[in-house]
């Protein structure tokens, strides 16, 4: 049977279906204009931003580091442009036929592909690293021509460090290296991660490391229109660099070339220092080293070579190694005596050759004494027995309060990374040191050691300068430091690194005088006589022999002992004697007595800082001879363990 609806119901159905699909796409319309409105209008800048930044690259524009100069103006350090053959690892498919291919185009050596991967270990996935650098015009051509068939292969301008006097002042300068993880947790550390974008190199010792903030500068950024390539088209804004401000020194290249070539093939340091000021004049290690080779990534060769040799040319000997200072300890052991009222100026004691203590002798550096000594005598010669006694009057307690505001077993503060502290012994120093209680005790006898700048003594060239700088100045002791002025190389403002002295030590102007007087009688008819005869100006010295190791009684013959376990050799100095201009200290490892090997550099430098010429080397046969060549030893007793044991050794 068929039903038959009435039209009107029919009509009302449709229309209610359209109506409902009409909701339906209206609502749709409604969200689809909803979403464009959200895109086009509230996120309107954000992806504007998303859009620029496909088409614009932001690139580091990194500053030109600064200069240095010495104090006449010599440059020390200096940047040139070259270009550098580099690859991105991240966009290399295959990196050995990579380098295989740019080996046909331009040459590459075996320690460049050396130095390749072991800069790639250390850098980042999609930095460049260095292949080779300083291409000339005509390799820069092959490789830009053969450039779109080696992907992630790039020729770039850079600026690279260059130090034009080579291997002088290497230890001061420093060096600078490629950025490696360890300095980009501390530059992050520091919140500098924005301003190292795009450096590649950075300070590794010296000044470069110590300055590193200065000599930096500010990265700028440049916006630059690229391809879907990758490539720059355009220059859109640029927002320059700030070059690294510059450093001028008051160190002197001219003496300190002079200084350096006066220790010839022998291990040793060299400080010189202006007592009115504390600027280093002259700082030399030796061996030194070529800072160049690290620029680039020093080749494995060179490396082994420089770390595995003997004689440790990458050692800052002058502020890092700490040596016995042997009689040069004397003229401030003979202040601390004077000072503290165990001494006067004319008080002698009867000098046999040797001092008694506890039933052990120590022995005097003169077989037989030197007879009636007072303090001027004892300076002049080098008595020992004057010292030992003098040791045991004072006491530990006495000579290490005395000695530390001198600098003695402290920092200097000099403005150079790596300075040792060096160890002023005392009783609380050995609690400090040694862990077992009977190593902790002090004895007696290493006090009168001590006396004679030996058993628990040791200090840098640096400190035993600066101490020297003080007591010449009247007590003023100033901190050293290399750096004179900061300059900004675009205004040419200079900042003054102000020489604002650190204490002034009080002393009494009669007690400074019979000990300088002395020091000058060193030179004139002491132990330093030969080293300054015909000196055209007055200088004042102290010879100084320090023992290597422990003879244990047995009689010190140089020829008889190996060369790195004979005795080291200082020399102290200042002039003109009226009025100090400079006060140095000069160590020679190995190098035996004070007066035979280190008092000679000592007159070379003097002579070209006095007198602007070199001097001439004092004959080999003066330096020999046993006539006038007299010095203390160290007559030292190995630290006892419960009395200190005999001591026999001289010199002839």
């Amino acid at each position: 049977m068929t039903e038959f609806r009435p039209p009107a119901a029919g009509l009302a159905r449709f229309r209610l279906r359209v109506l409902v699909a009409a909701a339906f796409v209206l609502s749709c319309f409604g969200l689809l204009a909803l979403r464009f409105y959200v895109l086009q209008v509230q996120r309107h800048d954000y992806f504007l931003t998303r859009a620029e930044d496909n088409r614009i690259a932001l690139l580091p524009v990194v500053p030109h580091r600064g200069a240095i100069v010495d104090r006449n103006g010599v440059v020390l350090a200096r940047n040139y442009a070259t270009y550098t053959l580099e690859i991105t690892p991240s966009e290399v498919h295959d990196l050995d036929l990579t380098l295989d291919e740019l080996a046909a185009l331009v040459p590459i050596e075996a320690r460049d592909r050396r130095r390749f991967r072991k800069l790639l270990e250390e850098s980042r996935n999609f930095e460049s690293v260095p292949l080779r650098s300083r291409l000339s015009d005509e390799e820069v051509a092959r490789v830009v021509a053969q450039r779109y068939r080696l992907p992630g292969v790039d020729v770039k301008a850079r600026l690279l460090r260059d130090y034009p006097q080579g291997s002088t002042a290497a230890h001061v300068l420093g060096y600078i290296g490629r950025v490696n993880p360890r300095d980009i947790e501390r530059i992050e550390e520091r919140g500098e991660t924005a301003n190292y974008r795009g450096t590649q190199h950075i300070g590794k010792a010296g000044l470069e490391q110590s300055y590193e903030a200065e000599l930096h500068g500010t990265t700028g950024v440049e916006q630059v229109e690229v391809n879907a390539g990758g490539r720059a088209v355009r220059a859109l804004s640029r927002t320059p660099a700030i070059a690294g401000n510059d450093l001028e020194l008051t160190l002197d290249v001219e003496l300190q070339r002079v200084a350096e070539n006066a220790f010839g093939e022998r291990r040793g340091a060299l400080v010189a220092i202006e007592p009115a000021t504390g600027g280093i004049l002259a700082l030399a290690s030796m061996p030194s080293f070529d800072p160049n080779l690290f620029v680039d990534g020093i080749s494995t060769q060179d490396w082994k070579a420089l770390n595995d040799s003997p004689d440790h040319p990458l050692l800052h000997r002058a502020i890092y190694s700490a040596y016995p200072p042997g009689s040069t300890f004397k003229p401030f052991m003979a202040l601390a005596g004077l000072e503290s009222g165990k001494r006067t100026a004319k008080q002698a004691i009867h000098d046999a050759g040797y001092f008694n203590f506890g039933g052990h002798r120590f022995m005097d550096d003169k077989v037989g004494g030197h007879g009636m000594v007072d303090l001027h005598k004892s300076i002049v010669e080098s008595c020992n027995t004057y010292y030992y006694q003098l040791a045991n009057d004072l006491g530990i307690d006495g000579i290490a309060a005395f000695l530390a505001p001198f600098g003695f077993g402290a920092r200097t503060g000099i403005d150079l990374p790596g300075e040792a502290a060096g160890v002023l012994p005392s009783p609380q120093w050995k609690r400090e040191r040694f862990r077992k209680a009977e190593q902790q005790r002090w004895y007696a006898g290493e006090t009168i050691s001590v006396g004679i700048g030996q058993g628990y003594n040791a200090y840098t060239p640096l400190q035993l300068a600066n101490a020297l700088a003080a007591l010449v100045n009247d007590g003023k002791l100033f901190r050293p430091h290399v750096v004179r002025h900061v300059v900004d190389p675009r205004s040419g403002a200079r900042r003054v690194i102000e020489p604002a002295p650190l204490r002034q030590i009080p002393l009494r102007q009669a007690h400074l005088k019979s000990v300088l007087d002395a020091m000058v009688d060193v030179n004139r008819s002491g132990t330093g006589r030969r080293a300054f005869q015909g000196a055209p100006y007055t200088v004042g010295g102290k010879t100084g022999t320090a023992q290597v190791f422990s003879l244990r009684g047995q009689r010190y013959v140089e020829g008889r002992v190996r060369e790195r376990l004979r005795d080291h050799s200082w020399f102290v100095a200042y002039a003109p004697a009226e009025n100090p201009r400079i006060a140095l200290a000069v160590l020679v490892e190995n190098g035996g007595f004070g007066a035979q090997s280190a008092a000679p550099i000592a007159r070379q430098v003097l002579d070209y800082y006095l007198l602007e010429r070199r001097a001439a080397a004092p004959a080999k046969e003066d330096m020999e001879s046993g006539e006038a060549v007299e010095d203390e030893a160290a007559t030292v007793p190995a630290p006892p363990a419960a009395a200190p044991p005999d001591v026999s050794r001289s010199v002839p």
